[in-house]
């Protein structure tokens, strides 16, 4: 069940981080509506690779979407544009 606490409970913030864990996040209201949430480090630290992961993924099928429309280049052609060897 969601733990949701009014911002004014901020007051006692250290009472309110007593609360916060990886199975248990803080949700903070202001006026009676969601504002904030209050995540663990590693929650956060997880997101940011769920987060560049599915960059990369993007960023995959964009080059792969590309490829097929372009074409591929062999490694050799890749060499000689680049001017290695």
């Amino acid at each position: 069940m969601p733990n949701i606490k009014p911002i004014s409970d901020l007051r006692n913030y250290t009472e309110v981080l007593k609360e916060v864990d990886t199975s248990s996040r803080v949700y903070l209201t202001r006026n009676g509506h969601g504002e904030y949430g209050i995540l663990t480090m590693a929650e956060i630290d997880e997101l940011d690779r769920y987060r560049a992961a599915y960059t990369l993924f993007s960023n995959l099928r964009k080059a792969e979407e590309r490829a097929a429309k372009e074409g591929w280049t062999d490694a050799d052609d890749l060499e000689k544009e680049l001017g290695v060897k």
